[in-house]
């Protein structure tokens, strides 16, 4: 079993109307070294696979039709092998 952290992103190209709110309520609460906030969509998805290459193409699939709209946003996993369960006596 495999556990994927996706990350989805605006593309740079698209404006971020949230990423500007967050921004400038942290310029108002003092944190005047903010530069610039994108905000986006943090996942945790457990693959029931045995094979890594078969765990990839099944998470880029997932992002591909459903988790990411391609058109106007990025993104990008790291894949985790998860440990197998201890067996209960």
């Amino acid at each position: 079993m495999y556990q994927a952290r996706i990350y989805v992103t605006l593309k740079t190209t698209v404006n971020d109307p949230q990423g500007l709110t967050v921004l400038s309520s942290l310029h108002r609460l003092g944190f005047e070294n903010a530069e610039d906030v994108r905000v986006g969509k943090y996942l945790l998805v457990n693959v029931d696979e045995t094979d890594r290459a078969k765990a990839e193409r099944s998470v880029t699939e997932m992002c591909q039709k459903l988790l990411a709209n391609p058109v106007i946003e990025d993104f990008r996993f790291d894949l985790e092998e998860m440990p197998a369960p201890a067996a209960t006596p």
